[in-house]
């Protein structure tokens, strides 16, 4: 009976994650699901610190993200990149959607999704009022689809892409011949199909009489501290080494020198940060945990060994759709961690492994809870005033999501046969 309540705990506690009944916070739902499995002794304590623990890179990781983030913020930096922006869209809401679109892509690719969620959103908030636009959601939900639309065209532009292949990362050259096509095909069509959905709140002018702020001392140490960062990410993945702590170092130097120069108080950064994002990937580890004790790795790695040993054309497909439709069920970042097990123990070509990592990464697009970047994009928005209901994005993310994902695995098919 314990594998049952289990999956029922697990359950319950995700579909609080997703749904947050009365209100409240998702970090309330996994925290208690991961205490009532160690209460209940489903999980003993030293099964619950492995989960936390396995964690802490992505810990590490965001922590560095959220502090570069505050302190840029309260430096003015967005305020300063927003003035700029709205000023080049010259009137045009239309290009002021593309620029922003543009910029995404480039913050996902060299700095992660998680970055796009927690860096760009602000910073296009700031746009969209310097822009004195009406509706400014359509450029907000630019930031939260780019970021997993993206979130493949190198191994640091997810954290989930680490996951998926450990220790046997391909080098940069193979990613690349591996990857680009896919990214490029799931960049243009998410953009098409955005832009094509959001064609009618685009067509108003956009404020033209921009004034440019200046840019404080900290707001360019700010600047120098995320590229710092990129170049980090960068040099790490290449020398397939673990994220979180050059992100957590780069993000704290960045804040410290700031705070020293502007002669801030460091709490004025501190509390403004989303702490209560740690303890909810926390408790997803627990859940995974958890869930790894019911028997489902060896379930799912067999189901993967024998659909691949019938045809590899058919598990393409199956395999991506069906992991981007569990990311929203569970969200991507527990379904990664086991897709990253079963991949690891399958042993499968690397093109199931390519439709895996697609479907992890871009199936989120469905659900404002699909994957870490969404939620902590949600979290944003909440700060900024402006919610997003789970009805509202999922009704964009069903056209955005399923035509992105279908044209991407057709690349990777694509590529499988004539390879």
């Amino acid at each position: 009976m314990t594998p049952i309540f289990i999956w029922i705990i697990a359950f319950l506690s995700i579909a609080g994650v997703i749904i947050r009944p009365f209100n409240i916070p998702e970090v309330v739902w996994a925290v208690s699901g991961a205490i009532i499995l160690l209460l209940f002794q489903f999980l003993s304590l030293s099964e619950g610190l492995a989960g936390v623990a396995k964690g802490l890179d992505v810990y590490l990781f965001l922590t560095g993200m959220m502090l570069l983030a505050e302190t840029a913020r309260e430096e003015g930096l967005f305020d300063w990149l927003a003035a700029h922006a709205t000023k080049r869209a010259e009137g045009s809401a239309s290009r002021l959607f593309l620029l922003i679109y543009l910029v995404g892509v480039v913050v996902t690719t060299f700095l992660s999704n998680d970055a796009t969620a927690v860096v760009l959103t602000p910073a296009v908030a700031a746009a969209v009022k310097a822009a004195k636009v009406k509706n400014p959601l359509p450029y907000l939900f630019i930031c939260a689809f780019i970021a997993n639309a993206a979130s493949f065209v190198l191994p640091i532009s997810n954290p989930a892409n680490l996951v998926i292949y450990g220790s046997h990362m391909p080098p940069l050259l193979a990613w690349l011949a591996q990857y680009t096509l896919p990214s490029l095909v799931s960049i243009a069509v998410t953009y098409g199909v955005l832009r094509f959905t959001q064609r009618e709140a685009l067509t108003e002018s956009v404020e033209t009489s921009i004034a440019i702020p200046a840019l404080s001392t900290g707001g360019r140490l700010a600047i120098l501290g995320i590229t710092a960062t990129a170049v980090v990410l960068l040099v790490s993945s290449a020398l397939d080494r673990p994220l979180g702590l050059p992100t957590a170092i780069t993000g704290m130097l960045t804040t410290g020198l700031v705070l020293i120069r502007a002669n801030l108080n460091p709490w004025v950064v501190i509390k403004g940060v989303s702490w209560s994002v740690l303890p909810l990937v926390a408790g997803l580890f627990v859940l995974v945990e958890a869930l790894i004790k019911t028997g489902l790795i060896q379930v799912l790695t067999t189901l993967l060994h024998d659909s691949t040993s019938r045809s590899v054309a058919m598990t393409i497909w199956a395999s991506g759709i069906g992991v981007a439709l569990t990311c929203n069920l569970v969200n991507n970042l527990p379904a990664g961690l086991i897709t990253g097990t079963v991949v690891q123990a399958s042993q499968v070509p690397d093109v199931i492994k390519s439709a895996l990592l697609i479907g992890i990464d871009l199936g989120p697009n469905l659900s404002v809870t699909g994957s870490l970047a969404t939620i902590l994009w949600l979290v944003v928005l909440r700060r900024e005033g402006q919610p997003v209901s789970a009805w509202a994005f999922l009704k964009l993310g069903i056209p955005v999501m399923t035509t992105a994902l279908l044209f991407t695995l057709a690349a990777i098919w694509l590529y499988h046969i004539y390879s």
